[in-house]
């Protein structure tokens, strides 16, 4: 017999609260509370896959075609790691909330159906994790050597999950031969542009992207395909805009030593590597800071080993809309910052230049006070 139910009330399931995310950053200015730093332990020496090679000297790819699979040698990493300590130091001191990734040793062999390699370093986050508000996207990076590199991240990738953050990750490139052009060179000057990538499947390192609210700017390089822009576009749905910014430089590979957000309304270019006249119409209203010619590098160990040229420059740090770190040694750039109303915070990593870049490189700003904008009509 079914029993009579009238006047009872249906237990109702409780309501399950969505924490607040850990993880904000819109762009790369607002006041910065949260940031990854990126480790030297461990670090190897890149494979000599023709992806890694293009993008140096052909005199520098034979060298690290002999070394590639071994330990960087201590004169590297020693100034690296003191100048790594120091910047931790004063992140902390300017009261932002430092995390850093596992220590991981990057010598060991690692393989997928279709090929094997070894590692490289997690010294620059900022390439494989992508920050889009409260979502972390783990990017499909094209060099086989960083293939399992985010793996270093997955305990603080975990703990921003479990306190409320959303996680992505994009599609596992294959890596296969098809996805890069046979007998590639990079182009002369004068030469049309062309890229070791082809479309073969959608690859790109976050640093390619520039975070501007609503709008992002990428450039389209040596790691990122027109396809993996698109892949991001799609996946960020209506509610963003991605422009891209041409490159001339010959080897592009991110778009941090060529096209850098400092606040808004304020853009840092790269006048070698960017044609003002071509930015994109939604630039026009902001102001177009021409970077300053970079000081020459005194040390011919940094000539030989650094992968990111000598516009390391811009690879700054915004805190704030005024306050940036910068390279002590770059003395032209800090006089241009102050120049135009920042307030550059000297800071050493020039030695950080052979494991991937700089300030902005080593990186990922994890939480930035701040909420999405429109910074463009």
């Amino acid at each position: 017999m079914r029993r009579a139910t009238r006047g009872r009330r249906r237990a109702m399931a409780p309501v399950r609260e969505t924490p607040v995310s850990p993880v904000g950053s819109h762009n790369e200015w607002d006041p910065l509370e949260e940031v990854v730093v990126g480790r030297l332990d461990g670090a190897t020496i890149p494979s000599s896959h023709p992806v890694v090679a293009c993008n140096i000297p052909p005199w520098a790819a034979r060298l690290q075609g002999l070394a590639a699979g071994h330990t960087y040698p201590k004169r590297l990493t020693e100034p690296a790691q003191a100048e790594l300590d120091g910047f931790v130091e004063l992140l902390e001191s300017l009261g932002v909330t430092v995390t850093r990734p596992a220590a991981v040793e990057h010598k060991r062999d690692f393989a997928t159906p279709d090929w094997t390699s070894r590692g490289f370093c997690n010294a620059c986050p900022r390439d494989g994790m992508l920050v889009v508000g409260d979502e972390i996207i783990e990017t499909p990076m094209a060099w086989p050597c960083r293939y399992f590199e985010t793996y270093s991240y997955r305990e603080l990738l975990k703990d921003y999950f479990r306190r409320g953050a959303r996680w992505t990750s994009a599609p596992k490139p294959q890596l296969t031969d098809a996805l890069f052009e046979k007998d590639f060179r990079p182009p002369k000057k004068g030469e049309p542009m062309r890229y070791v990538l082809t479309e073969f499947e959608p690859v790109f390192d976050a640093a390619d992207f520039m975070r501007a609210g609503r709008d992002l700017f990428v450039t389209r390089s040596n790691v990122t395909n027109l396809m993996g822009i698109e892949w991001l576009r799609r996946h960020l749905g209506p509610e963003y805009r991605i422009h891209e910014i041409e490159s001339r430089c010959p080897t592009p590979m991110h778009i941090d030593t060529t096209f850098v957000l400092l606040a808004p309304g304020k853009v840092l270019v790269n006048p070698e590597y960017v044609d003002v006249d071509r930015l994109p119409d939604v630039l026009s209203s902001w102001d177009v800071l021409i970077a300053p010619e970079p000081e020459p590098i005194d040390e011919r160990v940094l000539k030989m080993t650094s992968m990111c040229g000598k516009w390391l420059s811009m690879n700054v740090l915004m805190l704030d809309e005024k306050r940036v770190i910068a390279e002590r040694h770059h003395t032209g750039m800090l006089r241009a910052l102050e120049a135009w109303g920042f307030e550059p915070i000297p800071c050493d990593l020039l030695h950080y230049a052979p494991f991937g870049g700089s300030f902005h490189c080593a990186t990922l700003d994890v939480r930035r006070r701040g909420t999405l904008e429109t910074y463009f009509d």
